[in-house]
């Protein structure tokens, strides 16, 4: 029994000089709060993982549930009027870059340039089609 009791005390002796302890130290793993930048990849995946919210103007695939042929619709009428609008900005700006007053009228549009005083002019575009009207002012550069 002694020697049971002698054998627990060197045991609990031992073992209580062999733990150490050291201060708690917090290390954060997202990079935003000065974690390790190579966590980013890792934490955005798990991010999308557990995303469960879906973009109803997706479809299940990801792309846009435009067809190919109206993607290239939208594409071309971009691309016409970008030429419209750029020839109605040959027409009322002038070889020194200031607006000219006037009217230019197109198939659906109608921009009228008039002297809004103080060197300023107002642009006002008027849609033919339902009378809806936009008007800016902008400087003349004077």
């Amino acid at each position: 029994m002694k020697r049971k009791k002698l054998v627990l005390l060197i045991a609990m002796m031992s073992a209580s000089t062999f733990a150490s302890a050291s201060a708690l130290v917090y290390t954060p793993n997202n990079p935003n709060f000065g974690g390790n930048p190579a966590n980013g990849p890792n934490l955005l995946n798990e991010a999308n993982a557990q995303n469960k919210h879906t973009d109803p103007s997706l479809s299940s695939s990801g792309l846009s549930s435009q067809s190919s042929l109206d993607q290239f619709n939208a594409q071309l009428q971009q691309a016409i009027l970008s030429r419209v609008a750029s020839s109605v900005t040959n027409s009322i700006v002038g070889t020194n870059g200031e607006l000219k007053p006037g009217t230019i009228s197109t198939g659906n549009f109608t921009i009228v340039v008039s002297q809004a005083g103080n060197g300023n002019l107002q642009v006002t575009t008027t849609d033919k089609t339902t009378g809806a009207t936009s008007t800016f002012i902008v400087s003349n550069g004077q």
